[in-house]
């Protein structure tokens, strides 16, 4: 049975000193932190795709049905609706993230 040294442990060539050895685990390194907190931010960017993806294919049925039934396509006052809605949620930069939400659902039908 072969057996390390305290020493052997604790010397600069093994990269820990023996306050570091002995005391308490350091903090998360802040590239660790940040590799982290990018992984769940493409999570996360996942399913708001994937949500984006699902409001396009319900709202080309709003569509359908409403020119099927003799309507427009666009309904202005839900837009309006829509808008208020994420800006009232986001403040001033939910006006333009809802325009290009809206431009993505009017899509084609």
């Amino acid at each position: 049975m072969t057996t390390t040294s305290p020493e052997a442990i604790t010397s600069p060539a093994a990269g820990l000193t023996p306050a570091a050895a002995s005391g308490p685990a350091p903090a998360t390194a802040p590239e660790a932190t940040i590799a982290d907190a990018r992984e769940r931010i493409d999570v996360l960017d996942d399913r708001i795709i994937g949500l984006i993806q699902e409001r396009m294919a319900v709202s080309a049925v709003v569509q359908r049905t409403r020119i099927a039934s003799g309507g427009r396509r666009v309904h202005l006052s839900r837009e309006m609706e829509i808008l208020g809605r994420y800006r009232d949620a986001l403040g001033k930069p939910g006006t333009p993230l809802a325009m290009t939400l809206l431009e993505l659902c009017r899509g084609r039908i």
